[in-house]
């Protein structure tokens, strides 16, 4: 009987050191998460690090774990000790950990003095022609020196604006549809404008880049909202674009990872599978 007992924490101390080193990064196998295609996220990520094939297209790995939100990502990582992730700089919360890339923090003071490259713009676009007086006058908001503070005040980059603005008492509805990174600044701008406006309603729904702009190009809404820069073809449609802010992609993992910094290349080697295990990285 002792000899059993003996045996059986020997084991369970085996155990528990294997699933310590694991969460150190030691042998485990990284769990790489990613952005749906079409996320604009993904699709500035994915140019920046340069994950892609000799054609230039996104050739991030088929083991990826897919998630479709910014929420989505962050509980895939903070629930996977060997999970590796990106999302926006300005919902990064103490659920996950921003490692630094190449020995740079991931911080908006960071992206605002160009030294954090991993960076790109928060935007919206629309048709001219469907911009009512209403929306005409919420996008003056979210461009006054009012409402980019709401955006400064919540960790993203403000555009330059000493535009003052003054409650038209406009009523109706705007929609919006689009970036679940653009989104929850979106909700902060919309509720103070409703607040300056009270017969205004802004309905927001998160569906991605991708989606938001094509609801804008086929009129299903009236502003679309995406976290890249629009394309050629997509402007070709009709559409205009106006950069709103700007923010950075935090490379993130789980709390209890060691690792603290990666470089650039083994990001990019991580996301084409050609990196795997945490042991890996030096």
């Amino acid at each position: 009987m002792k000899m059993r007992n003996i045996l059986a924490a020997v084991l369970s101390a085996g155990f528990i050191a294997a699933s310590l080193t694991g969460c150190a990064g030691g042998e485990r196998k990284i769990t790489v998460v990613s952005r749906e295609d079409g996320s604009g996220t993904r699709s500035a990520f994915v140019e920046l690090m340069e994950v892609v094939d000799a054609d230039g297209k996104d050739a991030t790995t088929a083991s990826a774990e897919i998630n479709n939100s910014t929420n989505g990502v962050m509980m895939s990582v903070s629930g996977n000790p060997d999970a590796i992730g990106y999302i926006s700089l300005g919902s990064l919360n103490d659920t996950v950990k921003a490692v630094k890339v190449d020995g740079v923090e991931a911080s908006a003071d960071n992206v605002k003095n160009g030294a954090y490259a991993v960076a790109r713009p928060f935007e919206i676009c629309y048709k001219e022609e469907n911009l009512d007086d209403l929306a005409k006058d919420f996008i003056s908001f979210i461009m006054s020196k009012d409402g980019q503070q709401i955006i400064a005040d919540n960790h993203y980059i403000a555009v330059n604006s000493n535009a003052s603005y003054t409650p038209a008492g406009l009523k109706g509805t705007i929609s919006v549809n689009g970036s679940t990174s653009v989104g929850p600044v979106m909700e902060k701008l919309a509720a103070k404008y409703q607040e300056l406006n009270s017969g205004a309603v802004v309905q927001i729904q998160q569906t991605g880049s991708g989606a938001g702009i094509t609801a804008v190009t086929s009129d299903a809404c009236n502003i679309g909202m995406s976290s890249r820069a629009l394309k050629q073809a997509e402007l070709d449609k009709g559409l205009t674009e106006l950069k709103i802010a700007d923010d950075g992609i935090a490379v993130i993992v789980h709390k209890d990872n060691k690792v603290d910094n990666l470089t650039s290349e083994q990001i990019k080697k991580i996301y084409l599978g050609e990196l795997k295990n945490w042991s890996e990285i030096k």
